[in-house]
């Protein structure tokens, strides 16, 4: 063969290799991220957490030192999930005794917000006591890549709502590690900091992988940092799985995450058992270790976000569960409440019940994109949408002493009260260079303490937004373009738009989410795709033309 022919066939090849690469493009780039990881991040085998040590003896007995704290944030964790608030699972085996003994012993809030409907702006809000709009923190950190994925993974001819891509501003996008919390917040963590607390982060952050965003830049101490989104690998005998094929992102997460943590910043390594379970047993030795000095622990679980794995003891411990689907979800509820018991259980073999805030809540609502329709009874709405099914969680306290055991507490409260009410317990002080939108709910957590004094709250996606105040909720939406105005005092299930029959109130409210908002800073990344969510139905069901949906901003 001539080298004429050589090179002719070399360049035949190669069109014919990028052709192939080309058609393929959608499929390479769906598990991408998947293979990036396994080059970036190869995972050791499990390694033991080198926990710092505390003093060996405590400077002062229990009462006379500052409070514990303990956050534990549930992910994606429906109101109707737990029985706390009078539904969850009992009938099908699935209670949360645990979860409820903290209401038990402490308060139960009625109406307890998420900072939004979606978890890095939830966490932010959480961690500052801020709207965290004030910091650019508005939008779900996504990869410029999956604005070329989405429309291929939303093909569906017979889908109604088509997702919205700006490729451009992917373009822009920074790197996926790069869209987080600035680190010149001051988190919980830093303003605890001055009162002699050793500050613990174990699991989910999602608010930025840089080295100035990771949780020891942040005021943490010590991070056992969740890395990507397997309870365990996918397939492990130790795990059951549900995998929705209806779900484009489920299909996308599957060959894309991996099951692996961090600590400190180090290398990835594999937990040694399920995930849920193994970020408890390292929160009990997290205690021990430090139960000698105040603490501040934010324990934040993956659990129950997808995908869908529950442990297989938990999961044949449902067998009366028969739709498999419900069953993974319940065992993954079950180990989540298992947890919270553990950690109830170590501050009591401790000796360090009687002073340590524990406070249990979710970041947002659960999602329709699961198919279970039960999740956020008897709420509109999904994680994504600013109706309550995405915005009421889960949220009780208890503090033994301080706040009287069995409280309902009525008025409307948010993730923002956290940092505000456990600094205050701590003795520590509000930064005063910035607003703190969250209050100081200490006041008013008594048998007879003074009723907290209305104030309005505010949630905030783009131009998707929300208002709710005096017992009103306004929500607005350009795409599509309408207004949805509800009296929860007498709707608190949001089925009377009142938008028409109120036009005053509805201006009034509209001018007052436009005083808000009128001075925030630009977006510190921004959105370039938004996707159709179903107020009323779940992802798997038939969606018609007069279903009422709202559009999620990236």
């Amino acid at each position: 063969m001539t080298l004429r022919r050589k090179i002719a066939w070399a360049l035949g090849l190669l069109v014919l290799a990028l052709g192939a690469l080309y058609l393929n493009r959608i499929h390479i780039l769906k598990y991408s991220l998947g293979w990036y990881t396994d080059i970036v991040h190869p995972r050791g085998a499990n390694q033991p957490v080198p926990w710092q040590v505390g003093p060996a003896q405590a400077s002062a007995p229990l009462a006379q030192r500052p409070p514990n704290i303990i956050v534990i944030l549930a992910d994606d964790l429906g109101i109707n999930d737990v029985s706390t608030h009078g539904g969850g699972r009992t009938a099908q085996g699935v209670p949360t005794p645990n979860i409820d003994a903290i209401a038990r012993d402490g308060v139960r809030f009625d109406q307890g917000y998420a900072g939004s409907a979606v978890c890095t702006v939830s966490r932010a809000a959480l961690l500052t006591g801020r709207y965290p709009w004030r910091f650019g923190v508005e939008f779900t950190p996504t990869p410029g890549a999956m604005a070329r994925v989405l429309p291929a993974l939303y093909a569906d001819k017979d889908r109604l709502h088509k997702p919205v891509v700006d490729l451009d501003k992917a373009k822009q996008s920074k790197d996926f590690n790069d869209l987080g919390m600035p680190p010149t917040e001051q988190t919980l963590a830093k303003l605890l900091k001055p009162q002699g607390y050793h500050n613990i982060h174990i699991g989910k952050w999602h608010l930025g992988s840089t080295p100035e965003m990771r949780p020891n830049n942040q005021g943490f101490d010590e991070s056992l940092f969740m890395e990507s989104g397997l309870y365990l690998p996918d397939g492990d005998a130790r795990g059951v799985s549900s995998k929705q094929d209806f779900d484009p992102i489920d299909k996308f997460l599957w060959p894309n995450m991996r099951f692996g943590v961090s600590y400190n910043g180090g290398k990835w390594f594999e937990p040694s058992k399920y995930l849920t379970d193994y970020f408890t047993d390292e929160a009990v030795t997290a205690i021990k270790r430090n139960k000698n000095q105040p603490f501040f622990m934010y324990l934040a679980h993956w659990g129950v976000h997808t995908p869908l794995q529950a442990a297989k003891e938990d999961y044949d411990a449902l067998a009366n569960i028969p739709d498999h689907r419900r069953r993974v979800y319940s065992a993954m509820v079950r180990s989540v409440d298992r947890s919270v018991g553990r950690v109830l259980q170590t501050l009591r073999e401790e000796g360090l019940e009687e002073n340590t805030i524990v406070i249990f809540t979710s970041d947002n609502g659960a999602p329709g994109y699961i198919g279970l329709p039960e999740v956020n009874q008897p709420y509109r709405g999904w994680k994504l949408t600013f109706f309550e099914g995405g915005l009421r969680v889960p949220y009780v306290a208890k503090w033994p002493g301080r706040i009287p055991a069995g409280l309902q507490y009525r008025p409307p409260v948010s993730n923002i009260d956290i940092l505000p009410t456990v600094l205050a317990a701590a003795g520590g002080k509000l930064p005063t260079d910035r607003v703190i939108d969250g209050v100081n709910l200490l006041p008013f957590l008594s048998a007879k303490a003074p009723v907290q004094p209305g104030r309005p709250l505010f949630w905030r996606d783009g131009p998707y937004r929300a208002l709710q105040d005096q017992g009103w909720k306004l929500i607005v939406s350009e795409r599509p373009k309408k207004d949805w105005l509800f009296h929860l005092a007498d709707d608190p299930t949001e089925r009377t738009n009142l938008a028409a029959k109120e036009p005053q109130r509805l201006a009034q409210m509209k001018a007052q989410m436009q005083a808000h908002h009128a001075n925030m800073p630009p977006p510190l990344w921004p959105s370039f795709l938004e996707a159709a969510v179903e107020i009323d139905k779940t992802l798997d069901q038939k969606h018609l033309p007069q279903d009422e949906y709202s559009y999620w901003v990236n």
